[in-house]
């Protein structure tokens, strides 16, 4: 049980949920530093688990500001992470080696600093009664890691326009967010923090079908799938909720 002051529970809540997100942390690490998974995959579990994991943990947190900034620091506290990494300023083979393509700490500057400062500006900014919160993270972490998960070993069909992108990952993408989304809609629907309805699952679809074809798009390669596919979720879910 979390005290009963909202303060002392936020700030208990803060130290559960940055535990939990820690351990995932921790465990990616050491898959890769041990070489359990190809690389490649390794680094689509980290993208994948994190984002989720986190997310789950948000009914610990009170509603309001409050909740949301101290939510918050968990990402953001990564963000500074990243950039003492990616700056060369702080040492941690293990997790350059968790999150980059080609072992290159300058990496953690692009992709993973994306993803950290897109996970703490939904939470911020929408947090856990907004369903384009839910459909950034769901579409950010499901969908593009499942993208390229299922891409690379089943997308033997290219996209016309795209020929370093599937028909099979460009589904995955697709299903992947969508369905995580109308997921957590129902886990948030118990809490209160959100009503469940068919007018935000089709929301849900609509804006998961975006950021796929937004991912699958040559320029989602060169400006990276980190920055657009959030503000493609952000953009559309807008619009639509």
């Amino acid at each position: 049980m979390l005290p009963e002051n909202a303060v002392a529970a936020d700030i208990c809540a803060t130290a559960i949920s940055g535990g939990v997100a820690t351990f995932f942390l921790l465990l990616w690490e050491q898959t890769a530093k041990r070489g359990v998974f190809d690389q490649k995959l390794n680094r689509k579990l980290v993208h994948i688990s994190i984002g989720l994991v986190f997310m789950l943990c948000w009914p610990l947190f009170s509603s309001g500001y409050q909740g949301a900034l101290l939510a918050s620091l968990i990402p953001g506290l990564n963000i500074i992470r990243m950039l003492l990494l990616g700056l060369g300023i702080m040492k941690d083979e293990a997790t350059v080696k968790s999150m980059s393509r080609y072992n290159d700490y300058r990496e953690l500057l692009k992709g993973p600093l994306y993803y950290a400062a897109a996970i703490t500006w939904a939470c911020v900014v929408y947090y856990r009664t907004s369903p384009v919160a839910i459909a950034l993270i769901c579409n950010l972490c499901a969908g593009d890691g499942l993208a390229d998960v299922v891409g690379r070993r089943f997308g033997t069909q290219k996209l016309p326009y795209n020929r370093n992108k599937s028909i099979a990952g460009s589904v995955a993408m697709a299903s992947a967010g969508f369905l995580s989304s109308v997921g957590y809609m129902y886990y948030f629907s118990k809490f209160g923090f959100v009503d469940k309805s068919w007018d935000m699952v089709l929301g849900f679809w609509v804006v998961s079908l975006a950021s796929a074809l937004v991912e699958s798009l040559p320029i989602s390669t060169e400006l990276d799938d980190n920055l657009t596919v959030p503000l493609t979720s952000v953009l559309v879910g807008s619009f639509i909720f």
